[in-house]
């Protein structure tokens, strides 16, 4: 496998990941199908490439997987026959522990025969460098990630609903039949009742899981943000306060990953630019302690930062970290309150759900040079840039942004670029 491959496969639009991995395995390890089972790709936890072993009418499934991880427990392989879609076939697992719920990786192999360490070992190498890469996708998601995530989880809560209710609806009026000590041929009535029962279980099981692998609670979450502070802040000397959530603030609750995901990685940057954006106040004064907490109400999460430090933070050090840019497709908002002398605060805001009414292009009020200027914004260009992009003045350029930004409401450039990103500006 060479390593240009590999590279292709880590980017690769999402929904082509998978056909660019099993291109990329197929000389070393021939195989007709693969299946993936990563717990840290908010954006399509389970996914599958080729055919069903099964033939036609069936499908490899989550539970399919989820059963063979018992037999690489951390990061490895395994070779053998294992059942797929309600087949025996012949199978590679390959595992990582990189992330803390492992990913798991099947191949449905066109052989039987031992596969060499020469083909293994990159098929592994290549496999934890993706897993790798996912994790730093979920860890510090960026907007079109974020669209697409949500998107595809919006897809999947509703496909699972209008499932389970079909399901569940036909199952229990086979039951209530089957139940029923009118009928006839006892023996045959139990055996239904069984199956109705074993197939009524087995649909619960799989929205548990599934929801296992979109879905995080909440005081869980917030306990490995705090960890990952602790060893940020220890090694500056810097004391860290919690406001940990309870089951008033919502520590029981089970919110979506990509909701989760997104409040941590913006309180990071928030932390971050606190520690590294203010310099010294006119005191000589420095942040030597930071408080963080969480809180969930009706219909969002709040997230706080606050320090002790100069109070000169300002909100273009958020904006350069990209924290307005991850909240914008989930409908965030982010404050910034510096007292000089007194220390800042930083609010995150993250709505729990979509918005009870579409929103409508903010985009809509620009006019075609103030679009064309916005998309140089979103690429991260600057005014010089921008001026010889599009053969016209530096100051003009000024003039357009001051435009864009007063039309769009917004108060910094980087504001207006997570606008561009979400609304599809070229």
């Amino acid at each position: 496998m060479e390593l240009m491959a590999a590279v292709g496969v880590i980017r690769a639009p999402l929904v082509e990941t998978m056909s660019r991995l099993s291109a990329a395995l197929a000389e070393g390890i021939p195989h007709r199908a693969l299946a993936d089972l990563s717990g840290n790709c908010s954006y399509a936890p389970f996914k599958t490439d080729g055919p069903s072993p099964g033939g036609p009418g069936t499908a490899i499934t989550t539970a399919d997987v989820a059963a063979l991880r018992p037999l690489v427990p951390g990061r490895g392989s395994w070779q053998g026959q294992a059942s797929l879609a309600g087949t025996n076939v012949p199978v590679l697992i390959l595992s990582s522990d990189i992330t803390e719920e492992g990913a798991l990786l099947v191949l449905v192999r066109t052989e039987d025969t031992p596969i060499p360490d020469e083909h293994l070992e990159p098929a592994q190498a290549l496999w934890d460098l993706l897993t790798a890469h996912r994790e730093g996708m979920r860890s510090e998601p960026m907007p079109g990630t974020l669209g697409a995530s949500r998107a595809a989880a919006a897809a999947r809560a509703l496909a699972l609903t209008e499932l389970g209710d079909a399901h569940g609806a036909t199952l229990a009026a086979l039951l209530g039949v089957l139940r029923d000590r009118d009928l006839d041929d006892t023996h045959a009535r139990t055996r239904a009742v069984d199956l109705a029962v074993t197939a009524l279980a087995d649909l619960r099981s799989q929205a548990e899981l599934d929801q296992a692998l979109v879905e995080e609670r909440v005081g869980d979450a917030f306990e490995e943000l705090a960890e990952s502070l602790r060893r940020m802040l220890r090694a500056r000397g810097v004391r860290l306060d919690l406001g940990t959530p309870g089951a008033e603030e919502g520590a029981d609750r089970l919110l979506s990953a990509d909701i989760i995901n997104t409040a941590r990685a913006v309180v990071r940057s928030a932390v971050h630019a606190c520690l590294e954006d203010q310099g010294h106040g006119l005191d000589g004064g420095q942040v030597h302690r930071i408080h963080v907490g969480w809180k969930v109400g009706a219909d969002e999460l709040r997230a706080t930062v606050r320090d002790d430090g100069p109070g000169t933070l300002p909100r273009s050090a958020l904006d350069a970290r990209h924290a307005g840019e991850r909240l914008a497709p989930l409908g965030g908002r982010l404050e910034v309150d510096a007292v000089p002398g007194w220390g800042t605060t930083v609010t995150i805001e993250v709505p729990l759900g979509p918005p009870d009414t579409p929103r409508q292009d903010p985009l809509t009020v620009l006019g075609a040079r103030e679009l064309e200027v916005l998309g140089q914004l979103a690429r991260g260009r600057r005014n010089r840039l921008i001026a010889q992009e599009l053969h016209i003045s530096e100051s003009t350029v000024k003039f357009h942004v001051a435009k864009i930004l007063d039309k769009l409401g917004v108060s910094s450039r980087g504001e207006a670029a997570a606008l561009a990103h979400e609304w599809g500006v070229p």
